[in-house]
């Protein structure tokens, strides 16, 4: 009668345990007349089994996994005679990788805002852990010009943008173009996050150092979003702004594929063209 196959005990992102309980375990006269036990383990692309473990333990915790990879794996236990038999194969995944200070660094430098903002939600990373420089998240973050409120505020995230504000981030923070968050924002088009931050007191005709462009300059020049843009006049942004090249969003607007802005402005101001 073949074996069943090994249980699966504790998995984390890189172990894997394994464990049997056999009436040929018990330990009865000298070694040499024990049942010997191995585990096997598949290999994906050759179909083949390989030895991983032999003995006479009931246990065995298979190290230096990779997370979230499936495995295969088999019984075998050899009689004292050397008759042989295998259990069915089962198989069993390893966890996500939990997440750590490392991919917040990863994050900041591969410019990966989907995993920052999972990383900031989560709240379980301290963000103040240096790298092997002697460098924090944040140092990075600011040597690349941007901060972790103009990404939330571009990814939509109005929870960790809250989060942000109340430990003291600032709306007057810029990065290396010159941009706020809420240029961040109006690129994100999020209007939920944008009405808050009008709320919470964000400058509405805030100037990047580049081009000379509010946010509502770079709805005109960048999205074409036409809510995003209808939000921005309706809390008070100048239609009649001028950049550093002497035009105005609706200037701006009319040099894109886009026209639905036109009828928003030119309905709430007169224009100087």
């Amino acid at each position: 009668m073949e074996p069943h196959p090994p249980v699966v005990g504790k998995v984390t992102h890189h172990s894997i345990e394994l464990y049997w309980d056999l009436e040929k375990a018990k330990r009865q006269g000298p070694q040499e007349q024990w049942f010997r036990f191995s585990v096997e383990e598949e290999d994906p692309k050759m179909h083949t089994y390989g030895i991983i473990y032999t003995g006479y333990a009931t246990t065995h915790v298979v190290q230096g996994l990779e997370p979230r990879t499936l495995y295969r794996f088999r019984l075998k236990v050899t009689s004292p005679s050397g008759e042989c038999e295998y259990s069915p194969a089962i198989s069993v995944s390893t966890t996500r990788e939990p997440i750590s200070s490392e991919h917040l660094h990863r994050a900041v430098n591969v410019n990966d805002e989907d995993l920052l903002v999972r990383i900031l939600q989560g709240g379980h990373v301290k963000v103040d852990v240096p790298n092997k420089f002697g460098f924090t998240a944040l140092m990075v973050a600011a040597q690349k010009g941007y901060t972790s409120l103009m990404l939330a505020c571009y990814a939509g995230h109005l929870d960790v943008v809250k989060y942000l504000r109340r430990h003291g981030a600032s709306w007057e923070a810029r990065d290396l173009g010159g941009c706020t968050a809420l240029h961040w924002a109006a690129d994100g088009g999020h209007c939920k996050v944008i009405q808050w931050m009008i709320k919470d007191g964000c400058e509405v005709d805030v100037v990047d150092a580049g081009s000379g462009w509010t946010p509502l300059m770079r709805v005109s020049a960048v999205s074409g979003n036409q809510r995003v843009a209808s939000l921005l006049i309706e809390a008070g942004a100048d239609v009649n702004v001028k950049d550093k090249d002497g035009k105005t969003p609706l200037m701006v607007w009319y040099a894109r594929p886009w026209t639905s802005l036109a009828v928003c402005v030119e309905s709430r101001s007169e224009l100087i063209l």
